[in-house]
């Protein structure tokens, strides 16, 4: 039998690609999948008193029922991506999708601490497998100018907003329900995607007609990663200098030094390093990196604020975060289909950093006497505007005008990014917030108000380095991010070029 070339590769992904109507339900698909993986990353983090209570385990093992998923989701997600290359895209989407499913009901049905972490563990390597086949399924399938940003911009809102989401989800099934169902209610949303996407979204053959694991390359870049992801836990725990932190940090430094030496020298890469190579693709990553620094340090000093010193419930705490998603949503959706056309991805995503730049500024201003309304309203909505922004554009930047068989790997990239940039930013202004907390009570006598205050005076220092990643977020996009106005193409050209 003929060996089918790039052409007849192209020409299959094209022809399965869908037109007219079928396009914005497939979007519907794929963003009802990326919310489950992004309502996962927070959901449990409102109801960990309540399982604790539940299960019996110590404080000092609660942070492995959030760890756990993390560094497995951060370690296994290039692999994902090139299996879903490997594989197909949509195979690799109903697969993920179902062993996601069924971990989550081990987790929701767990009789004790380990079984939980094991289902959690399990949730973030069928997660990795799954992100990264749910945005190269965007890139695969929305190419022309005219869809694709309008697409990106939904899915961008979604991706942006489902932290935000998540938490006042686990918050409500916390506080009415049981905690247990903060997992067991990815069985509905799981089933809702396997049937949906069994029915609409178009099988594609695999990208490569003899293809080999790259099997160096996966186990030098799931252990650097997760060297990575850990050594930031250890951080935020035991602090920049300890042993365990500096040694797990160099540790993955070297591994991914190695895993891109071998990507230069094996002939079918986990990460072909065309992909990171392009300027505006690698911007892209950098910035969704920097976004999740910021991000997840305005969720969690915010949250902070209004549990610690205004006395605000778990579920209140994620209700207080619904104006940031509405913001979120509707500037997406501007974005994607008025903005980004005209003015192309640079203007767009600068302007989103200086933006949440600006609305995190406000937080800055925080006493322990402001209230949620005049305090934390106006930065809320401004910020949510940014990050509406920036999220859509950057993951449009990041997939634009990748071939057929890379589109895996791009993908994987944008995950990888997004969940590095949200541990460091996690473990790095925490330990910024801590040690100027503790700084505070050392240098003022006790009083009421005392832990309250200190409490502000550290969440100030942290929102200050906030605003600041963000100002560099616009200065490397300024500087990385080719001006131009088109993402895309007007037809299917570029898939086939890109595949010749």
């Amino acid at each position: 039998m003929k060996e089918p070339t790039a052409v007849d590769r192209a020409t299959q992904v094209d022809s399965a690609r869908p037109s007219g109507s079928r396009h914005w339900w497939i979007l519907a698909v794929l963003s009802l999948t990326q919310l489950l993986l992004v309502l996962d990353s927070t959901v449990m983090n409102v109801a960990l008193p309540s399982v604790q209570a539940d299960l019996g385990f110590s404080s000092a093992d609660r942070q492995w029922v959030v760890t756990a998923y993390a560094l497995v989701f951060g370690g296994t997600l290039l692999a994902g991506g090139r299996l879903s290359d490997m594989l197909g895209r949509k195979r690799m989407l109903l697969l993920a999708t179902t062993g996601f499913t069924l971990a989550s009901v081990l987790g929701g049905l767990a009789n004790g601490f380990v079984m939980l972490v094991i289902a959690r563990a399990l949730q973030g390597f069928f997660g990795a497998l799954l992100a990264p086949a749910t945005l190269s399924l965007m890139a695969t399938t929305f190419i022309d100018s005219t869809t694709r940003g309008k697409a990106f911009g939904v899915f961008g809102a979604v991706s942006s907003s489902g932290s935000a989401i998540g938490l006042l989800l686990g918050g409500a099934l916390t506080e009415f329900v049981d905690w247990r169902w903060c997992l067991l209610v990815n069985v509905v949303v799981g089933a809702m995607v396997l049937a949906a996407a069994s029915a609409l979204v178009p099988a594609q053959a695999a990208a490569s007609p003899r293809p080999r694991l790259d099997l160096p390359g996966m186990v030098t870049s799931v252990l650097g990663v997760l060297a990575l992801v850990y050594g930031c836990s250890a951080a935020e725990r035991d602090g920049w200098t300890s042993p365990v932190t500096l040694g797990t940090l160099a540790a993955g430094v070297l591994l991914l030094g190695l895993f891109v030496w071998i990507q230069t020298r094996v002939s079918q890469p986990l990460l072909p390093m065309r992909v990171v190579r392009d300027r505006n693709r690698g911007g892209a990553y950098l910035m969704v990196a920097i976004a999740g620094v910021g991000m997840f340090g305005v969720f969690l000093f915010l949250a902070y604020h209004l549990q610690q010193v205004l006395g605000f419930s778990a579920l209140m705490t994620g209700a207080a975060f619904l104006p940031m998603v509405v913001s979120m949503v509707v500037m997406a959706i501007v974005t994607g289909s008025v903005l980004l056309p005209r003015t192309g991805p640079r203007a767009v995503v600068v302007g989103g950093f200086l933006l949440t730049a600006l609305g995190t500024s406000l937080f800055t201003g925080l006493t322990v006497h402001s209230g949620y309304a005049s305090g934390i309203l106006p930065g809320l909505l401004i910020a949510g505007a940014g990050f509406g922004l920036i999220f859509g554009p950057a993951m449009n930047l990041a997939t634009d005008r990748v071939g057929p068989a890379d589109a895996g790997a791009a993908s994987a990239m944008v995950n990888a990014g997004q969940q590095v940039g949200a541990a460091i930013g996690t473990a790095l202004l925490n330990t910024i917030a801590v040690s100027a907390t503790s700084s505070y009570l050392a240098d003022h006598p006790e009083t009421p108000d005392a832990a309250a205050q200190a409490s502000v005076d550290g969440n100030t220092v942290a929102f200050w380095v906030t605003v600041a990643v963000f100002a560099l977020g616009a200065l490397a996009c300024g500087l990385l991010v080719r001006p131009g106005r088109q993402l895309g193409t007007e037809d299917g050209d570029a898939t086939l070029t890109a595949a010749i």
